[in-house]
């Protein structure tokens, strides 16, 4: 399993909906993907390690898909659209990292 992480670098000043990110946004890349992602988590930064320390990422997510390959072919036809609704939420750019999941534990 891998995990797509696409995070938002806490910038003093940025823009980030919070609210649309989880109840528009996400639902749409899940609904677009379909099986291709398998579920998605959705963080919100607090805090950073040290005491009033910001967060490093003001908001995340996590898609779970099967392989990279599968990743591909459920994000890339939609990626246009995708995209074009990240203005919706947030005048920040992303960062994505892709991960090979090594251990998951509930």
């Amino acid at each position: 399993m891998i995990k797509v992480s696409v995070m938002y670098p806490n910038t003093p000043g940025a823009r980030f909906d919070h609210t649309y990110y989880r109840d528009n946004h996400l639902p749409l890349v899940k609904s677009l993907m379909g099986e291709a992602c398998k579920f998605y988590t959705i963080d919100k930064g607090l805090a950073g390690g040290a005491p009033d320390e910001p967060a490093t990422y003001t908001g995340m997510c996590h898609l779970y898909c099967d392989s990279v390959e599968s990743f591909q072919a459920g994000f890339g036809p939609h990626a246009e659209q995708i995209m074009a609704d990240i203005p919706n939420y947030t005048d920040l750019t992303p960062v994505l990292q892709i991960s090979e999941v090594v251990v998951g534990q509930p």
